[in-house]
């Protein structure tokens, strides 16, 4: 999608307009092909594969990013501080590889995708990669008790244990329509159905949700590592640079910071290419970690990311973790 059209989506889904009302028509065919398929799986007509290991799926209603991918790697980090041996299923979104395949230490964004690059190189678990989330779920069974499906939400085609569904705090559910009206991949009301929803960020309300915030720990140099606290930038004119699906978070997290941006964005996953390595003209280029992966080669010693992590109280922790690890201990006990 060029980034006119995106930015037209955008606004028509968060802005407070109606304008896309003339998609409505399209969007209630959306409707009614969802839930024609949801229905097939349910009813056994489609087959599910119901894996041994406990399963638990991290998605969202709306398109684009709300955050799942930072909760996915909390929640397995928590898992295996607690002794559990976890692993994380992901699609590998624009990786060159079509088959489900385990992500090596060595890979890269370009074979695998950056958000698979990332979650393998800061996580301590395995990740398997597959459009079909089932195939990547089967990899990763003989090494774990629980595995954690990011992004799974509308994949009914494998069973799950546990769905656990994040909301943008800022964004909430959008304008409510569904796609392509709106950004809406199911109705509101299946949020109803899910074990626990995740807020990320203040804004959106709901009874019953648990909140989280991504907070900004450090910058990170891409030439050597070197970790710095945000704070040394506030008061700096920076170019901060993102190709990530909302990348207004990032951002107004910067900004929030103190820190003078320039804000450069790209579509979601797009390449970090050597042309835009200059683009900082004696300024620090600032990047999420997701990008960091695609800009290791010649042309960005210079750049640095941000390293972020969710914050979740004490409480919601123990509403999230708790379930997971009695649904696991089951497992084993039968």
């Amino acid at each position: 999608m060029g980034k006119r059209l995106h930015d037209w989506f955008i606004e028509t889904w968060y802005g407070g307009t109606r304008r896309g009302f003339w998609l409505l028509p399209l969007a209630a065919l959306f409707a009614a092909m969802a839930a024609l398929r949801r229905g097939l799986y349910r009813s056994g007509v489609l087959p599910r594969y119901r894996s041994p290991r406990t399963i638990v799926v991290v998605g969202s209603l709306t398109v684009g990013g709300v955050g799942k991918t930072p909760f996915t790697m909390w929640l397995a980090g928590e898992l295996t501080r607690r002794g559990v041996r976890v692993g994380i299923a992901m699609r590998g979104y624009r990786g060159a590889h079509a088959a489900a395949r385990r992500v090596d230490a060595a890979d890269t964004a370009e074979s695998v995708g950056d958000e698979a690059v990332m979650v393998r190189r800061r996580m301590p678990v395995p990740v398997a990669i597959g459009a079909g989330r089932a195939a990547a779920v089967r990899l990763l069974e003989p090494d774990c008790e629980v595995i954690l499906c990011d992004d799974g939400l509308q994949h009914y085609a494998l069973a799950r244990d546990i769905e656990i569904a994040i909301v943008d705090g800022m964004r909430g559910l959008g304008n409510g329509w569904r796609l392509p009206a709106g950004p809406l991949r199911e109705a509101a009301s299946r949020l109803d159905e899910v074990d626990a929803v995740v807020v990320n960020g203040a804004g959106y309300e709901r009874s019953g949700a648990l909140r989280m915030s991504l907070e900004a720990v450090a910058v990170v140099a891409l030439r050597d590592g070197t970790r710095r606290p945000l704070a040394d930038f506030a008061g700096r004119e920076v170019i901060a640079a993102a190709a990530i699906g909302n990348p207004g978070r990032f951002f107004g997290m910067l900004r929030a910071a103190g820190l003078v941006v320039e804000a450069r964005t790209l579509p979601d996953h797009a390449r970090f290419t050597p042309a835009l390595a200059g683009i900082g003209q004696n300024r620090p280029v600032l990047l999420t970690e997701k990008d960091a992966v695609k800009c290791e080669g010649a042309g960005w010693e210079d750049a640095a990311w941000v390293e972020v992590t969710p914050r979740i109280g004490a409480a919601g922790a123990a509403a999230l973790v708790e379930p997971v690890m009695r649904r696991a201990a089951g497992r084993q006990e039968s």
